[in-house]
């Protein structure tokens, strides 16, 4: 539950014209997601891999009524995501240890 806390907390719009870096998959790798995932029925814990995410680190149910709620209140946060995907996974790696 922590991972949700921690998303929902920092999850924001976009600044115009920034979006999720394409193939990152940061978002999906490092916090902890507690609700039911297809696939994951258990959620996930942090560091693991969702099953949703594909071989180009994209989300296989983006746009999809099945992705879970936490998922889809995240967003592109410049702070957060930071520079690049080696930043992005460290950053929110931190939070869901710091939660």
């Amino acid at each position: 539950m922590a991972g949700d806390v921690t998303l929902i907390a920092t999850s924001s719009r976009p600044p115009e014209g920034e979006d999720c870096r394409p193939g990152c998959g940061a978002c999906c790798i490092a916090p902890s997601i507690s609700s039911p995932i297809p696939g994951m029925p258990g959620g996930k814990p942090s560091g693991v891999r969702c099953v949703q995410l594909d071989d180009d680190n994209l989300c296989r149910l983006f746009g999809d009524p099945r992705r879970p709620e936490v998922c889809r209140r995240f967003s592109f946060d410049r702070e957060l995501c930071g520079e690049d995907r080696h930043a992005a996974l460290s950053n929110i790696s931190e939070l869901e240890r710091l939660t």
